[in-house]
């Protein structure tokens, strides 16, 4: 990035300030309670969104606290953020229509698609339903190459010889993997392979992440000159035009001359794209290329920081290795590698979802504006004003004692000791959304892609537990989790020691 635009922005962000800071209370609820910042004082508010981008948690979890039911505010750079405590408010965001409470319009501000990924995706976003429906109907059928991919990846990645311990930085480890397994689905063998191919996905997830995050920074009224400073879309799909052009191209022309049975065409991402095209559309490559970026992004950055945040915790906490290599052992004895057997390994799926309520979730879930312009009203009376941006508070919520016995502590079979308890098999599954556990969303608009992540990130703890002893840098400690803002995700910097079992 130019030395030159984050200064530049920098400056705008100031002299907007000076511009919009006292039209913030007009679009605001003053009967809502505020946590930090003042309505008078718009230096004060000020302040207080820079405390609560660098304290966000701690800052979600005093309005928490102060009233488990109510609704309160928080001071963002431009606007009042807010904040519905309870389970009931909860459901009714998650209910409310797209018209009143937009998840597009939220997912659109938070990774600023308009910018940093391009306004085709966000406009016409039919790869959702390729990913709700194509991809999650064929996990199964996929899943034999998923797992050829997965041990491939991780015998390259980690380049073990012999019974000697290794130093591995995990999080670049991981996204490799997961980025190289999830292309065997996404476009296939070889390009799935090819490094600089992957890198280039790698990169492209973190410049989403960090460069939306920047442009969110600006106020709307400069973005339009500044952003494109920030963004990097043009230049990461001309470079993976460099790679993806040769096979889009031919799966169009073939489809062109022999239309979609034709023989040997690919069961992949690809064809599942094209199947999905408006039918008043034709595809072109670009299109296509910028879709399996996106898809990319989405998969490796939700994939690896999970994965990551579970090897921390098993390395932190040796003594559930042993009991996860036996249920492994176990199910596959018995069952083999399948899409089936996994969902046998229930210890294995209550160990990602402890994992997953201690450092998967932001402060902040179901996040929506509200575009209805009565605004959005809860049923007990409170509105939340156009314009406004909504959320709950999944992390308090995954660290309250009212659901979960001993919060703060890591209990890796927690979930599969109340299955097998409770007999609500489905509802304690890693991939069910349920109000007490928000990491994949809820309702409607849940994650898509969940049921393929959920299968893959099963598949890959297995194999390490069952082929790799691993072990924490220093014993007993975790690397600490990372924030931007509302966002936590795995450490990127942090280390466990690996050696092939012995």
């Amino acid at each position: 990035m130019d030395s030159l635009k984050l200064p530049l922005c920098g400056l705008a962000a100031v002299l907007s300030l000076l511009y919009l800071r006292p039209r913030r209370s007009a679009s605001g609820n003053g009967s809502i309670p505020l946590i930090m910042g003042s309505d008078s004082n718009p230096f004060s508010s000020y302040l207080g969104a820079w405390r609560a981008f660098a304290d966000s948690l701690g800052v979600v979890q005093h309005g928490y606290e102060q009233n488990r039911t109510g609704v309160f505010r928080v001071p963002g750079f431009w606007r009042w953020e807010y904040v519905a405590n309870g389970l009931q408010r909860a459901l009714e965001i998650a209910a409310a229509p797209e018209d009143v409470l937009s998840f597009q319009a939220a997912a659109e501000e938070g990774l600023q698609s308009d910018w940093t990924m391009g306004k085709s995706l966000t406009r016409k976003p039919y790869h959702i339903n390729t990913i709700r429906a194509g991809l999650t109907r064929n996990i199964a059928r996929s899943f034999p190459q998923v797992r050829e991919e997965m041990v491939h990846a991780f015998d390259f990645a980690l380049g073990l010889e012999g019974e000697e311990w290794k130093l591995v930085a995990v999080m670049p480890m991981v996204m490799q993997i997961v980025a190289r397994t999830s292309n065997r689905v996404f476009v296939g063998l070889p390009l799935c392979r090819n490094p600089e191919y992957l890198q280039l996905n790698i990169d492209y997830t973190i410049d989403i992440v960090t460069r939306g995050g920047l442009i969110r920074l600006l106020p709307d009224f400069l973005k339009p000159l500044l952003a494109p400073l920030l963004s990097s879309k043009n230049s990461s799909l001309r470079h993976a035009l460099t790679f993806m052009r040769p096979i889009l191209q031919e799966r169009i022309d073939m489809d062109a001359q022999h239309g979609k049975e034709w023989a040997d065409r690919p069961n992949d991402f690809v064809s599942w794209l094209i199947d999905d095209l408006p039918a008043t559309e034709k595809p072109t490559v670009e299109d296509l290329a910028l879709r399996i970026l996106a898809v990319n992004m989405a998969a490796i950055h939700t994939s690896s920081t999970t994965l990551t945040a579970a090897l921390y915790d098993l390395a932190k906490y040796p003594e559930y290795l042993k009991p996860l290599r036996e249920e492994v052992e176990r199910v596959t004895e018995a069952e083999g590698w399948t899409k089936a057997s996994l969902g046998n390994m229930h210890q294995i799926d209550s160990f990602l979802r402890e994992s997953q309520r201690l450092h998967g979730s932001g402060s902040l879930a179901l996040f929506r504006q509200v575009v209805a312009k009565d605004g959005f009203t809860f049923s007990d009376g409170i509105t939340i004003p156009y314009g406004s941006f909504l959320g709950v508070p999944a992390s308090s919520v995954q660290l309250d004692p009212e659901f979960y016995e001993n919060p703060d502590t890591f209990d890796a079979f927690r979930f599969s000791r109340l299955r097998e308890t409770s007999g609500t098999f489905n509802r304690l599954m890693v991939t069910t959304n349920a109000r007490d556990h928000l990491v994949f969303g809820h309702g409607r608009h849940a994650c898509p892609g969940r049921f393929f992540a959920a299968a893959e990130l099963k598949a890959m703890l297995a194999h390490v537990v069952l082929n790799y002893d691993v072990k924490a840098e220093v014993p007993g400690v975790g690397p600490p989790d990372s924030w931007f803002g509302t966002a936590r995700f795995a450490n990127p910097k942090g280390k466990i020691w690996v050696r092939k079992r012995v």
